[in-house]
């Protein structure tokens, strides 16, 4: 038993990557690797050829199970979820993991089918064959490939690079970096004369939506605005730089960005749900 014990501990940070990465929750990640350690208990460790390979299917399909079932109960707000992460939660957790893996990707593998997510992480963030994948999801190795170019086009963005990307994406990331600091002359840099932002009700106190008009008035809110930006971070968004702010594990508010003349000229802030699954992220 202590021998078995141990061979897992080994396998436990990598199995615990491999969860969160399927799920974006720390607290279901552990779920599935202690599912995963449970069975591994009741199993006779001589029948098993390769630990680390038999490990990883089993925290693979506990995974998908729980994607399943996540996704027939996506109707259900977060909140009527059972209260698997409200109390043993660590918000310092869960933001280090999430640092390990980057926010914008998270929101982003959240939109994939469950078949699909599991295809695309075990492949290309672990390099598990397609051919030990397939049983996983019950597809053929050649479906499972396709499933993951798939995953892969959907995450990294299918449409051919737009040559303007780069200087938008400097801009945009120089907005970041001056809201998260409140820095008064980069933003004033960083802005036309007359940049408009608009705000849907969902993204404000108001429970109307808001226009500001002018540097000044944009200006000032992006200042009010910091704290959102220090849990913001860079994505395409519809095929252009923009921000996406994540609040407990969950897509909350997307920033879009009209940039003309390395000028911001427009911000949509976008936080009616509705809006928020119909818009096409990508990772950067």
């Amino acid at each position: 038993m202590d021998t078995l014990t141990e061979r897992f501990e080994q396998e436990r940070p990598r199995l615990r990557a491999v969860a969160y990465r399927m799920l974006g929750s720390a607290a279901e990640a552990d779920d599935a690797v202690q599912e995963a350690w449970l069975r591994f208990h009741r199993t006779d460790a001589r029948e098993i050829d390769n630990i680390p390979a038999w490990l990883t299917t089993v925290v693979a399909r506990v995974c998908l199970s729980l994607l399943r079932t996540r996704r027939n109960h996506r109707e259900e707000p977060l909140d009527g979820q059972p209260e698997r992460d409200d109390d043993r939660r660590d918000p310092g957790q869960e933001a280090e993991l999430a640092d390990t893996v980057g926010l914008a990707l998270l929101v982003v593998l959240d939109t994939l089918g469950p078949a699909e997510r599991v295809a695309f992480v075990l492949h290309d963030m672990f390099a598990v064959p397609f051919d030990e994948i397939a049983p996983v999801i019950g597809k053929t190795p050649a479906a499972t490939r396709q499933l993951a170019s798939r995953a892969r086009r959907r995450v990294k963005g299918g449409e051919a690079p737009d040559a303007d990307l780069p200087r938008r994406r400097k801009v945009v990331e120089a907005f970041l970096a001056a809201s998260r600091g409140g820095d008064f002359e980069a933003l004033l840099a960083l802005l036309d004369p007359d940049v408009v932002l608009h705000a849907d009700r969902f993204a404000g106190p108001s429970p109307a939506p808001i226009v500001l008009r002018g540097v000044e008035s944009v200006r000032r809110g992006a200042i009010l605005a910091s704290e959102r930006a220090r849990a913001s971070e860079l994505a395409l968004v519809d095929g252009a730089p923009g921000l996406l702010m994540v609040r407990d594990g969950r897509l909350a508010v997307v920033l879009a960005f009209r940039v003309d003349d390395d000028r911001i000229t427009a911000i949509d802030v976008i936080a009616d749900p509705d809006r928020l699954a119909a818009l096409e992220l990508a990772v950067l």
